[in-house]
């Protein structure tokens, strides 16, 4: 359990500084390079999502099957066999990849995005240099993967903060002092990448039993491992057709500065990822642990605990963003027209979003359980109705029609997935789920910040005011979805009575 807990809080320093890395230096990327050029920020983070479909799923895999090799059930030589197999069919679909956007990028330049301000000649070389580092990124999953499994999360987490610090905070030099330019901010992460992957290749290799004979490509070792990856690589598919088919659509309906605006509700409300990704990372393999001992008490004490978790540490973030958007981005940014345009989208965006991170844990217990056919049905189903309702929604109604649609689908999503999840996996915990595990702890930061609506700062005048109104509001949401929540206030009680003790 102390391991756990180290990966549990290196999977949130890690996870979390990458992600507000990536956050805190928008409006300075805005403020050098323009709406326009941040919309190609935008567009190669769209881009990198599908990143996972490259792999096809090898990464995850990997970080099963370096699991097993430190349990024993890989000789060294099996398990470098399998690496340089992966290595070769995931440089091989890079290359393709890579070489796809880049024979693209005049088409897209021209044709697709509606440029105002940025000639298409810029916009065709900032998609080919992008080309470059998606590749390379792609790299860096495969050995993050294989760190994961080997269980150097720590380890990687740090490597990661230092290098993501470089990637976000030294772009902001190159940009002041030597281009400020959009091609310029994409050579700076492909200079990253590339030293990203050369020390986390190193790490992998200086982790792993020298084998008898070199590292060749193996069918065989590929073949062991294809039917549980291409089983992930059919819910990733789908999953990112789901959640990445709105910005492909709107690049093309809207021009490109709503697009910026669309693109940052997006990442403003991700940040609730930031607690659901790196928890399901370190609870994961622990779930399969359980599942394979059959110690069903304590794995569902176990899938109760850490969705209550998560629900009080993201629910009073979802109703501030909710609620205060507006106020969040002009404290963050100081940018009154970035705060006007972006809080309604934000207001709806962050509705679906709360109900994508809920099922999280859920969706863990069905991989632990083996069982990875329910969400790609799910997944299937919703992206049939997404696809002709942005068509019909967008040019009507814009950005706010495509965030509308996110958090309805999303929403039906929890309400229909979680029943039939159920019916299948421990159906005695599904209205436990739903009353214990979300409800209550919701409802406790909801009736909080609604409150909180008649004491919150005029207009967008301090940003000190807003930052101090928000973290009150912030703390207080928390304790008391904290307080609903039965499993954490239990633990909450248990430390009282220790200290005391």
């Amino acid at each position: 359990m102390a391991k756990l807990k180290y990966n549990i809080l290196a999977n949130y320093l890690g996870q979390g500084w990458r992600a507000l890395a990536g956050i805190i230096f928008i409006p300075v990327y805005v403020e050098i390079l323009g709406i326009e050029s941040y919309a190609l920020i935008g567009i190669y983070g769209m881009i990198g999502a599908w990143l996972p479909i490259l792999d096809a799923s090898m990464s995850p895999t990997l970080n099963r099957e370096m699991a097993r090799y430190s349990a024993g059930s890989h000789t060294p030589q099996s398990i470098h066999d399998l690496l340089r197999s992966v290595e070769i069919v995931c440089l091989a679909a890079s290359v393709v990849t890579g070489l796809g956007i880049w024979l693209a990028a005049d088409f897209l330049a021209h044709h697709w995005f509606k440029v105002k301000v940025l000639s298409p000649s810029v916009v065709r070389d900032a998609l080919s240099i992008i080309a470059l580092v998606l590749a390379l990124r792609f790299a860096e999953n495969i050995y993050r993967g294989s760190l994961y499994g080997l269980q150097q999360q720590v380890w990687f987490n740090g490597f990661s903060m230092i290098f993501e610090t470089l990637r976000h905070g030294g772009v902001i030099l190159i940009l002041w002092y030597v281009s400020n330019t959009i091609e310029a901010f994409f050579v700076w992460q492909a200079v990253i990448s590339v030293f990203t992957v050369l020390v986390c290749r190193w790490r992998v290799l200086r982790l792993l039993d020298k084998p008898p004979s070199p590292a060749r490509f193996s069918s065989e070792e590929l073949s062991k491992v294809w039917k549980f990856a291409g089983g992930l690589s059919g819910v990733v598919l789908v999953g990112l057709l789901l959640t990445q088919s709105d910005k492909i659509i709107l690049s093309k309906l809207i021009p490109l500065g709503q697009f910026s605006y669309y693109t940052l509700a997006v990442t403003v409300t991700g940040v609730l990822y930031m607690v659901s990704a790196p928890m399901s990372s370190a609870i994961y393999p622990r779930m399969i642990e359980l599942h394979a001992q059959e110690a069903h008490t304590e794995f569902i004490r176990l899938y109760h605990q850490t969705s209550q978790l998560i629900t009080v540490l993201v629910a009073p973030a979802t109703m501030l963003l909710s609620f205060f958007g507006g106020g969040i981005v002009f404290m963050w940014s100081g940018n009154h027209d970035l705060a006007n345009n972006t809080a309604p989208i934000i207001s709806l965006f962050v509705i679906g979003t709360f109900m994508h991170t809920q099922f999280t844990l859920p969706y863990a217990c069905q991989l632990a359980h083996g069982w990875t056919s329910l969400l790609f049905k799910l997944n299937l189903v919703t992206l049939c109705f997404l696809l002709p309702a942005l068509f019909i929604i967008v040019p009507t109604y814009g950005t706010l029609g495509a965030a509308g649609i996110w958090a309805a689908l999303h929403t039906a999503n929890i309400l229909i997935g979680i029943q039939l999840m159920h019916r299948r996996i421990y159906p005695t915990e599904k209205w436990r789920w739903y009353r214990d595990d979300v409800f209550l702890p919701s409802l406790g930061a909801f009736f909080v910040v609604w409150g909180a609506r008649w004491l919150q700062p005029q207009g967008h005048q301090s940003r000190l005011h807003w930052f101090f109104f928000l973290l009150c509001v912030g703390v207080l949401a928390t304790l008391l979805s904290a307080l609903l929540s039965n499993q954490i206030r239990a633990k909450i009680f248990e430390r009282l009575r220790r200290s005391r003790a």
